[in-house]
């Protein structure tokens, strides 16, 4: 088995309006419990705005932060799942039952796994 993070991007020009947000939320609500319900979730979690992000960079042995996201992009980064399944096709398929998949996109990347430390 391998784990795919599963990083949930939309764009804010097309969030569902506050009487869709509550149809979507049961949505979401049904996707995780999926995952949960055929074992292969490890992790997951929506995220607040990029309004409210803070990006921490170093440059010259000065830290700098800034108010918002490292990148600016129309689409931005939502939320994400970690999940453990055989291969990458199956992690893509998951990605492909994602409710937002018709107005977002879902990137899926192989997350890297180190050997217990001795």
């Amino acid at each position: 088995m391998a784990q795919y993070m599963l990083l949930i991007y939309g764009d804010p020009a097309n969030a569902p309006g506050p009487d869709e947000q509550e149809a979507q939320y049961a949505e979401w609500l049904n996707y995780t419990n999926s995952l949960v319900a055929s074992g292969v979730m490890v992790s997951g979690a929506p995220l607040e705005g990029a309004e409210q992000a803070t990006t921490v960079r170093s440059r010259g042995g000065q830290v700098e932060t800034t108010e918002g996201p490292a990148v600016e992009t129309q689409e931005i980064l939502g939320g994400y799942y970690v999940v453990n399944v055989p291969d990458r096709a199956a992690a893509e398929a998951l990605a492909a039952e994602m409710p937002n998949i018709d107005s977002g996109s879902v990137e899926v990347r192989p997350v890297v796994v180190f050997p217990d430390a001795a």
